[in-house]
């Protein structure tokens, strides 16, 4: 099997250099280099891919098929380092082509992604953003530490000095049942909440939950009678029974609306749960991630802001 770390990466300009120019003397002239270093870095070329690469002919070289291979792949990572080393130099959103990958656990996900496409449309309609609202992926430090994964929000941050987090907005856990829930009728009490019986979304951490304003409400003891993986089905169960569920304070409006949701109006001495956008530090100076961060915060702030 090839081994990449063979290669001298210095080495495949020189490679691009000649296979366009089709001469050693050209090449040399476009890299700014002599002719004999040009010569020189060829022949370490051939060493490492075993195979000529380039025959000699009367008006200078001709690239072997195995060239024809190798320059196909390499001229589109030279062209993407090359696009990315100018982008850090000079961004401009209107004409940047990046990529990006969100985690979004938080159940606004699917709302913020839509709203961020939306503005991307029209101020940066090259910048390509794709997006998973599964449960907090396991490897999620790492990915984010990789690149595979360029921002999460949610209210787990991942452990380690290496990564920067900043709070969106900041939101709570909220005890809701069905419209015409015989509860709702009765004066608002924890003594209601602990009668109750609950529909909650299983827990992502075992032991006393890290985040204050999910502590409070773990404390409780509540009458779990029914544990589900996906937040919408707190809200359909909820809907569609006497169970009370726990929702996010952010999607109180929404559930309103839409399933006919009433929050039963008591719950502890609640912390708020801060959600936070999180980052590798890697891509601080980063100027595309940074416009992608800024982008988040604005929509994230105006999601947040529900009619009253």
């Amino acid at each position: 099997m090839f081994n990449i770390r063979s290669v001298d990466l210095n080495l495949l300009p020189v490679f691009e250099a000649v296979y366009e120019e089709r001469s050693l003397s050209r090449a040399a002239v476009r890299l700014a280099m002599t002719q004999s270093a040009v010569s020189h870095a060829v022949t370490r070329l051939r060493t490492v891919f075993r195979d000529e690469l380039f025959v000699r002919h009367s008006r200078g070289v001709v690239p072997t098929p195995t060239a024809d291979v190798i320059y196909a792949k390499v001229r589109g990572a030279l062209g993407s380092v090359r696009e990315a080393v100018t982008e850090m130099r000079s961004f401009d959103a209107r004409t940047s082509t990046r990529k990006f990958f969100l985690a979004i656990p938080h159940p606004l996900g699917p709302m913020i992604v839509l709203r961020l496409h939306e503005r991307l449309a029209s101020m940066a309609p090259n910048i390509a953003v794709a997006a998973s609202t599964r449960s907090r992926p396991i490897d999620l430090d790492r990915a984010l530490r990789e690149g595979r994964i360029d921002a999460a929000i949610d209210w787990l941050e991942p452990q380690g000095d290496h990564f920067k987090a900043t709070v969106l907005f900041e939101d709570a856990l909220i005890a809701v049942a069905r419209e015409r829930h015989p509860a709702l009728q009765r004066p608002a009490s924890m003594k209601v909440l602990r009668e109750g019986e609950f529909v909650a979304l299983r827990p992502r951490v075992e032991g006393d939950h890290p985040v204050a304003g999910l502590r409070e409400w773990q404390r409780l003891n509540l009458r779990v009678v029914l544990e589900v993986s996906e937040i919408l089905e707190v809200f359909m169960v909820t809907s569609q029974s006497n169970l009370f569920g726990l929702i996010p304070r952010s999607m109180e409006y929404l559930a309103r609306r839409a399933l006919g949701l009433r929050s039963l109006g008591v719950s502890p001495q609640t912390a708020t749960v801060p959600i936070k956008l999180i980052w590798h530090a890697n891509r601080d100076a980063d100027p595309a991630h940074a416009f992608l961060r800024s982008e988040l915060g604005t929509i994230a702030a105006k999601i947040v802001e529900q009619p009253s």
